[in-house]
């Protein structure tokens, strides 16, 4: 029977991280690699735990669209410069405001809180749940699929990380990470393309001039007159941006944050002498081993998690920014062919006019590449000031979405890493 009165740590011995099995247990260790056994009296032994991944993505995906408009304010440029989330839920509160155009110089007036008060006063305190809050609730839901999609893909790719506890050990390698989110994108996609095709036709003279008196009003009736064909419309375009960035995104977000930082701390204390591992190691009672225990610095781990957030918004950026100037060219088509469609009868011919959409759209974009200099330089555009933009918030929203993912895990027993030298002990 398992002593819950004395917690003894997971022994693991250390290999090469680019190895798919990352470390070797010891004998006698638990059949969860990195997680020592559990028992509970009248339960079941293993970890047959709640899901809680949707509420991790929901929170993960709300701080997300909170810190794009922080950094916003952070960096004090024009307003249509900032990073936006999928749908931009300010920029009907930005057509009515006249401090907002497009030779103005930036202004205390052109941030969110300013924008959104002018509004109130102007609309009324209806515009909020009217105006914005459709859009912010669609950017919201988006995100929560994304995070919640991988956390199932990944529970269901990397056995450990299914038990939901605070460490997954060993951690997954890289062509798992890569392929949950590779899935999860491609799920975004899906859930997505009704709020994308909304956004790409929205004019805001339409609620100006009375048309349309909600946000509500607008997305109900755009959707019944575009109908299933005009929704996807695009969709293939979106399909590889969404889910090859995801797969880029939480591919490099998990091997800095896990593979890099046990990589990190072995090489580091399996380097020093024994000397200087005496004096930083922590009382710890084991007759069968003379190695010192050390427990890393505290801040090790969190500038990681950092750098993770950081390295994943950046590499992400090199697949998404290139799709995203193609696809800003072909969205431009999107309202011609859903004039066409009406007046098409027959299914393969208004088919066959989005097919011939993409070709349009391939020839256009080549014009475009040869007068910027090259495809490179045309799809690098303002590569820099939008990753730039983009860093903070997605940084944010991943750290978010690790830190709420441990906040709804389960305890778990402690790891240590064998080196030569000394013993590794993980919180």
């Amino acid at each position: 029977m398992w002593d819950r009165s004395r917690r003894l740590p997971t022994t693991l011995t250390s290999t090469p991280l680019s190895s798919p099995d990352v470390y070797d247990m010891t004998a006698g260790s638990s059949l969860r690699a990195g997680v020592a056994p559990r028992s509970n009296d009248g339960a079941l032994d293993g970890p047959q735990q709640p899901n809680k991944a949707p509420a991790t993505g929901v929170q993960a995906a709300g701080m997300r669209a909170v810190a794009a408009q922080m950094v916003a304010f952070y960096f004090r440029a024009p307003v249509k410069a900032f990073f936006r989330g999928r749908i931009d839920y300010m920029g009907y509160a930005r057509a009515i405001n006249p401090h907002i155009t497009a030779a103005a110089r930036w202004s205390w007036r052109m941030t969110t809180p300013a924008v959104l008060a002018h509004a109130i006063r102007t609309e009324g305190w209806g515009f909020i749940p009217n105006q914005v809050l459709p859009p912010l609730m669609a950017n919201t839901c988006i995100g929560a699929v994304l995070y919640t999609a991988y956390l199932h893909s990944l529970s269901s790719l990397h056995e450990p990380s299914s038990y939901q506890t605070k460490r997954v050990f060993p951690p997954p390698p890289p062509s798992v990470t890569f392929t949950a989110g590779l899935v999860a994108g491609g799920i975004q996609s899906v859930v997505a393309a009704p709020f994308d095709a909304l956004q790409t036709r929205f004019r805001t003279a339409d609620i100006l001039e009375g048309k349309y008196k909600t946000m509500w009003h607008y997305a109900g009736h755009k959707l019944r007159s575009i109908g299933l064909q005009g929704i996807f419309a695009g969709w293939t375009l979106s399909f590889f941006k969404d889910a090859f960035g995801s797969a880029v995104f939480f591919g490099t977000f998990e091997t800095v944050k896990s593979q890099a930082y046990y990589e990190y701390v072995t090489r580091y204390y399996g380097s020093r002498t024994r000397d200087t591992l005496m004096d930083k190691s922590i009382p710890y009672i084991d007759d069968s081993d003379s190695r010192p225990v050390i427990r890393p610095h505290y801040m090790l781990e969190p500038m990681f998690l950092l750098l993770a957030g950081i390295s994943a918004s950046i590499t992400s950026q090199l697949i998404q920014h290139p799709l995203s100037e193609i696809q800003d060219v072909h969205y431009r088509r999107l309202e011609a062919l859903d004039f066409q469609a009406h007046e098409e009868n027959r299914p393969t011919q208004i088919m066959r006019r989005y097919y011939h959409a993409y070709e349009e759209t391939f020839t256009q974009c080549k014009r475009l590449a040869m007068r910027a200099g090259g495809w490179r330089k045309y799809l690098y555009k303002d590569f820099t000031g939008s990753t730039i933009r983009q860093v903070p918030s997605t940084s944010a929203g991943l750290i978010v979405f690790e830190v709420v993912r441990r906040k709804y895990s389960f305890e778990n027993e402690e790891v240590m890493i064998n080196h030569e030298d000394a013993r590794i002990l993980l919180n």
